[in-house]
Order: structure tokens, then C-alpha cells, then sequence
């Protein structure tokens, strides 16, 4: 087996997440990086925060593959004044590149929402929001649990799957409603409640949901329960998976490099505060 360069790396990652199928809003693909380069280690992570640049460079890897977009707005300057822009001079010091698969990744197949799906026990899994140029990509993901449970029992499945945070899990619903039929959608999911409500699920599980938009999902829809959790731990394990297929589809090409996940939570929020009298609501 040979080592790659880094071009060769990005092709491999462009075709297991083209960047044609991102939104139009999106940023994906090579951030810095020289094309030549060698690539014998890979640190997958979710956010291209300080802390992970600091993980690639005292870890020595060459290449960092990031979820989350370090320039998803333009610019006109990359200066070591902003953080952003530290970590672009950080990474281009240390000879390690940088590439991101945003949404992409999202639509993919397998993709983001289907390691979460998985994780937390759904099987059957089809798009939430098919792609009209092919209906079997897309956002979010649609399954069922193979038996049955109570929503506070479901809740409590999501949260022992997924990596620990601060916030833990939030849920709206009646703790005893079954819940067969679920949604989910990695990361921020509160515009995909059109699509929620025609799935006609029992749960939907994605992150960041806003207070309006909960609530009008709520009065819309009160048989769908809603299970929010911390938009990094949502869109976590995939890393693993797409380290897996990285390996897999460069030793196809006669290539070998070794992979890490992050373990580094980048999680915004350090604790929470419990209600002193907490109440209970739909």
C-alpha cells in the first residue's frame, strides 16, 4: 500500500460526499491544503474549533476532515486577528490541510442522519426530505424502531447513544405515547417540520429546535413528540463511519492511511441549572 497525496484523498472524499449535492448556501470541500502533499493521517471531527487544530497538530496528522465549514460565509481576509483566520495560519504552519463536508455529508447515503438514525435504534431508513435529482439522497432520515416504546423510555434510549453534553436531552410530548414511526435530522432540524408533520412520524429527533417554531410544530402536530439533543452529539457519529469508507475506498485504490475521531466535545455549553420546581407540559 502506498500513501496518497492529498489530492488523491480529496478526490476519494468528493466522491463519497460530492459537494454538487450541498445546498447552494453551503461551503464544502478544501480549505488549505497543499495538493502534493503526502497523506498518511487523517483526524475526523466534527468542528475545526482551536482545540482540534491544536489535537492535528500535536498529533501530527495531515489532514483534518471537518463537518462543520471554518469559512461558510465569504471573507475578505484570513488574518491570525480573528479565530477563524488563527486557524487557518495554524493549520498552513503545521502542514496540515484542511476539508470540510457540510451538508453534503447530510445528504449523503450513508450519511449524518443515517449514524444518528442508527445509533439511537431506527432501521428502514429512507430520506426525510428526498432529493429531486435522486430520490433516494437527501435531508434528514425517516425509520422505525423495531419494538415499540414509551416516549420517556425512548428519550432515555437516544440519550445513553449518543456522547454526553451539558444540555443533555429535551422532549415535548406525553412521556407514555408510543413511539414507533421516528424522524431525525442531524444537527439543526426545525426547518424540516413541514416535512415531519407528511411523514406522519411519532418522534422527530434533531437539535437546536427554537422556542416559535417548537411550539407551532406542537399545536400543528401534538402526536409528534419532539426529542431535542446537542447539535454536536447529533452529527458525532458519523465521523466514524465516513473513517471507515475513507479507508475502505483509498485501500481500493491500492492506498493506506490511518484514521482518529475526535473525542474533543465542542459542545458550546460548559453546565446546566436545573428548574428548582420543574412543571410538566405537552
Amino acid at each position: 500500500m502506498s500513501t496518497p497525496s492529498l489530492a488523491r484523498v480529496v478526490a476519494v472524499l468528493e466522491h463519497l460526499y460530492p459537494s454538487g449535492t450541498a445546498e447552494g448556501w453551503d461551503r464544502p470541500g478544501l480549505v488549505c491544503g497543499d495538493p502534493d502533499a503526502p497523506v498518511e493521517r487523517v483526524l475526523l471531527a466534527v468542528d475545526p474549533t482551536d482545540e482540534v487544530v491544536t489535537e492535528a497538530l500535536e498529533g501530527s496528522y495531515d489532514l483534518v476532515v471537518a463537518h462543520h465549514p471554518l469559512l461558510l460565509r465569504g471573507v475578505s481576509s484570513v488574518a491570525a486577528t480573528t479565530p477563524k483566520g488563527r486557524a487557518v495560519h495554524r493549520l498552513v504552519r503545521g502542514g496540515t490541510a484542511l476539508l470540510t463536508a457540510h451538508t453534503n455529508a447530510d445528504s449523503a447515503r450513508p450519511g449524518v442522519s443515517d449514524a444518528l438514525a442508527r445509533v439511537i435504534g431506527l432501521v428502514d431508513l429512507e430520506p426525510l426530505v428526498p432529493s429531486p435529482a435522486d430520490p433516494s439522497l437527501g435531508l434528514g432520515r425517516t425509520g422505525r424502531l423495531e419494538r415499540p416504546l414509551a416516549l420517556r423510555a425512548f428519550a432515555e434510549q437516544v440519550a445513553a447513544a449518543l456522547p454526553g453534553t451539558a444540555g443533555g436531552v429535551r422532549v415535548a410530548g406525553d412521556p407514555d405515547a408510543r413511539v414507533e414511526r421516528v424522524a431525525v435530522c442531524g444537527g439543526a432540524g426545525d426547518s424540516l417540520f413541514e416535512h415531519v408533520r407528511a411523514a406522519g412520524v411519532d418522534a422527530y429527533v434533531t437539535a437546536d429546535l427554537r422556542h416559535h417554531p417548537a411550539q407551532e410544530a406542537r399545536e400543528l402536530d401534538p402526536g409528534a413528540a419532539l426529542v431535542e439533543v446537542s447539535h454536536w452529539a447529533s452529527e458525532w457519529p458519523w465521523l466514524h463511519g465516513a473513517a471507515e469508507r475513507l479507508v475502505a475506498a483509498l485501500a481500493e485504490q491500492g492506498h493506506a492511511v490511518t484514521t482518529s475521531v475526535s473525542t474533543l466535545r465542542s459542545d458550546p455549553w460548559s453546565f446546566h441549572v436545573p428548574s428548582p420546581t420543574p412543571t410538566t407540559t405537552r
